[in-house]
């Protein structure tokens, strides 16, 4: 049975090939692996493999995972939605989160990072498919938003994430991402110091490469087919 070592030099063979194919540096582009339902277990082997970002959708799952793998140096990213009665252990636990889609979460949370802590990096989330099924603001909103979580304090705003509608049109994929970059490029042209395009998952990680993206958050591809929460493989 192929490992996680194994699989996540598979995944870090593709995003320097995605890299280089479009005159990029492999240093670039930042690899998340995504362990949602994966127990510590895994991400220890993970780390244990060399790496060091992992990305969190639920938030008890999350915060236990944080607590029990402290001290291992790890980074943790929550990238699923996050209601705003939720927001208080994960501006406490994590050092990322990816999806601001509305103010009041960017308020709640930076009003609860505890002080003495490093500012929450924070991206806004953006749906660039238009789909009601998904989180994130519209591409229209998304630069007032952005400037309006900006000056939150204990808040570092570093750029937009997105998740496109699952496709094998690869044209469709990148317009997409082009969508996303062509905001965070709007952003900097409007003052914002913003850094990071969250995009890109294990079926898509070329194209989000091609159009710019800086985080690539990849779980099928590293820890296998996904369990369900309570450990059972999904369909």
């Amino acid at each position: 049975m192929t490992t996680i070592a194994e699989r996540l030099l598979a995944v870090r063979s593709r995003v320097a090939a995605a890299a280089h194919a479009v005159g990029r540096s492999t240093d670039d582009v930042r690899l998340m692996a995504v362990s949602k339902t994966w127990p510590a277990e895994a991400v220890r082997e993970a780390a244990e493999a060399g790496q060091r970002v992992f990305g969190e959708n639920y938030v008890q799952e999350g915060v236990d995972k944080v607590e029990a793998l402290r001290g291992m140096g790890l980074e943790w990213h929550f990238i699923g939605p996050l209601q705003s009665n939720k927001t208080r252990p994960v501006a406490n636990a994590f050092d990322w989160v990816h999806s601001i889609d509305r103010l009041k979460i960017a308020e709640r949370l930076s009003a609860q990072r505890d002080v003495h802590l490093a500012p929450l990096n924070v991206c806004v989330q953006v749906n660039v498919s238009g789909e009601d099924s998904k989180s994130g603001v519209a591409p229209e909103q998304a630069i007032e938003l952005a400037h309006a979580v900006a000056v939150l304090p204990q808040l570092r705003l570093r750029g937009l994430m997105c998740i496109p509608e699952p496709t094998e049109d690869v044209a469709l994929l990148r317009a997409r991402f082009g969508l996303l970059r062509s905001l965070r490029d709007a952003l900097l042209k409007g003052g914002l110091e913003v850094d990071t395009l969250s995009m890109g998952m294990s079926h898509d990680i070329e194209p989000a490469i091609a159009e710019g993206a800086t985080i690539v958050r990849v779980g099928t591809a590293i820890f296998g087919e996904r369990q369900t929460r309570a450990g059972v493989t999904s369909a």
